[in-house]
């Protein structure tokens, strides 16, 4: 038992009244002495028997007290500390996050970069400047995921931007990131920042629910006002995510769905998973973001195309009509 949990209140009070019980069964034992009688009953001093044992308990009780904190006084300071301290807990060492960082979900730094890639998806746009397309595509180690990212436009630039993350996953069960932590993550890898961002809302595409936030994005000279989305894996087995920088009108999330819902499937190989994801997604493709028609000869001009040239109009010659020859009779 450590003392720690021992009342000593309780235990003195205890003592001292053992001690009067014991002093008056010594009182009625020596009730028989003619002095102790006489010393008591001297006028002077006006005492009597219950006092004189509770003073005498009162003093046996100082005493104990005394004894019990020289003993404890001579003692060594671990003696006095035991009382107070709690036991030690099991000590763990502390990771130093600077030389140990914690794996973060979807940690792609060791995947491996397809330097000629074959394109998985395309994208067509009247918005988007199929000239300045670019496109950068990684794997990971088993060759389970890979990820395509589709460049429109510079950042820098006047004309509307637009960089788009593809992913194919099967079978992940990593959490995902805040939204915005891997918006700061993502524009972080690619010399960008943050500058302000507002709270996500969802927008309804054919593939089904995707995050957005108000964004403006830095990369240290140019500061633009985007839309930034994201869409994680699920019953599709792929993830999308990004940011739409509008070029000299502001970039609004109907032209973002639109561009999401034009994303075309160009070769997915053996992933059966994928393609029929993709067949599926047609049913919920948004009528108004149909990819253009083209004719075998290019865009076909006509009044109700907006973004081709208007057609020259037909007119009829005033001249007069040539006079045919009468057949011979």
């Amino acid at each position: 038992m450590r003392l720690s949990t021992v009342d000593f209140a309780a235990a003195l009070i205890r003592l001292a009244d053992g001690i009067e019980t014991g002093f008056g069964y010594l009182w009625r034992g020596l009730a028989g002495l003619r002095h102790l009688r006489i010393l008591l009953r001297v006028p002077g001093l006006g005492l009597t028997g219950g006092l004189v044992w509770r003073s005498v308990a009162a003093a046996t009780g100082i005493g104990l007290t005394a004894a019990l904190v020289t003993a404890l006084s001579s003692g060594s300071e671990a003696t006095i500390a035991s009382l107070t301290l709690q036991p030690e807990q099991d000590a763990r060492p502390v990771r130093d996050v600077r030389q140990e960082p914690r794996p973060s979900p979807g940690n792609r730094e060791n995947w491996v970069t397809i330097t000629k890639p074959i394109p998985i998806f395309g994208l067509e746009s009247p918005e988007l400047d199929r000239s300045s397309a670019t496109l950068e595509a990684r794997r990971s180690q088993d060759g389970s995921q890979r990820e395509d990212v589709l460049s429109f436009a510079s950042f820098a630039g006047e004309r509307p931007h637009l960089l788009l993350r593809l992913s194919v996953e099967h079978g992940r069960g990593d959490l995902s990131q805040p939204f915005i932590i891997a918006l700061v993550r993502e524009t972080a890898s690619r010399a960008m920042s943050v500058q302000r961002s507002g709270m996500p809302t969802a927008i309804a595409t054919r593939f089904g629910p995707v995050e957005t936030a108000d964004a403006t994005l830095s990369d240290g000279d140019v500061s633009r006002a985007c839309i930034a989305f994201r869409m994680d894996a699920g019953a599709l087995p792929l993830s999308l995510g990004g940011w739409w920088c509008g070029g000299t009108k502001p970039a609004d999330r109907q032209q973002l769905v639109c561009l999401i819902d034009r994303i075309d499937l160009l070769n997915a190989g053996d992933d059966k998973a994928l393609r029929t994801a993709f067949s599926r997604s047609e049913l919920h493709r948004q009528p108004a973001c149909a990819p253009p028609r083209l004719a075998a000869t290019g865009r076909k001009a006509s009044w109700l195309d907006a973004d081709a040239t208007a057609p020259a109009l037909r007119t009829k010659s005033a001249g007069v009509a040539p006079v045919r020859p009468q057949p011979k009779r």
